[in-house]
């Protein structure tokens, strides 16, 4: 049983939990994942680690579903049955020591964002940061990132907070600057890391995507995480979650996601009875 440290609601449907699991903090490294159940007739569910600090681990969790649901009821001492890991290949990040490396996090993915950043920064590269969020309260862990960059840019949708607009705009004007990147890294909505992509592409700077928001079981077993790099087929949570930009299907990526749109339009919640309009 991992134990839970520390619950602490971020905003109205984003918790951060602190799970002593001193294995797996120990291990973790920038990139990677745990598997958790709550218990013997739990689902397993993929979290991306956001810290660890040597006995504990970090991971930052979105409402969205039964099992969340469930552990936005959980407090500080309640645990977890299964919490497994590291899982997942580390992103590839010491190479950059000393180099010029552009952070881009959309929403929950500035969660994933942050380890990457900070480990960057702790080596020596010179760290940009840019996150989106669709409306000032949403924003998350502004002041870590701050702590591990040279230069942190918030956008928002709406323009409640930061620049109004999104990372694109901000990520092409720094290109515009002269900012030299020799590396991007971007984790948070395909269509996000998409367009990132496309910023850098004319001027040929490398850009690793992590596809974690793909996942589903973690294993490769279940294939929701199945996509076509560089013309071959690859499971995130197995020969990922970290891709070169350039070799993802993002078109493919996307039409998949599609697949159920007019049953997530038309879903009622069995849980609360909730209809969801998308």
């Amino acid at each position: 049983m991992a134990r839970i440290i520390e619950k602490t609601n971020l905003n109205d449907n984003t918790i951060k939990f602190v799970v002593n699991a001193p294995d797996i903090a120990k291990r973790a490294l920038p990139g990677q994942f745990i598997i958790l159940r709550l218990d013997e007739k739990g689902e397993r569910v993929p979290f991306t680690i956001s810290s660890t600090d040597g006995e504990n681990v970090t991971i930052i969790v979105q409402i969205v579903g039964a099992t969340t649901m469930r552990m936005d009821k959980l407090k500080a001492g309640d645990g977890f049955l299964d919490f497994v890991g590291p899982l997942g290949i580390p992103t590839e990040l010491d190479e950059l020591k000393g180099k010029n490396v552009c952070v881009v996090g959309g929403g929950l993915g500035t969660a994933i964002a942050y380890p990457q950043a900070k480990y960057l920064h702790d080596i020596g590269a010179h760290v940009d940061v840019i996150i989106g969020f669709r409306t000032k309260d949403l924003i998350l862990l502004e002041d870590e990132l701050k702590e591990a960059s040279e230069n942190l840019y918030i956008t928002t949708d709406d323009g409640s907070y930061g620049f109004h607009g999104f990372v694109t705009q901000i990520l092409q004007e720094n290109i515009d600057k002269s900012k030299k990147y020799d590396h991007i890294l971007t984790i948070g909505p395909v269509i996000m890391m998409k367009n990132v992509v496309e910023v850098a592409r004319p001027y040929a700077i490398p850009v690793t995507v992590s596809m974690n928001s793909i996942m589903v079981d973690g294993t490769g077993m279940c294939g929701c995480c199945r996509l076509t790099v560089d013309g071959k087929m690859k499971f995130a949570c197995v020969d990922g979650p970290d891709f070169d930009g350039y070799k993802v299907d993002f078109a493919e990526a996307m039409n998949r996601a599609k697949n159920y749109i007019k049953e997530e339009k038309e879903h009622i919640c069995k849980l609360t009875g909730e209809v969801r309009n998308a």
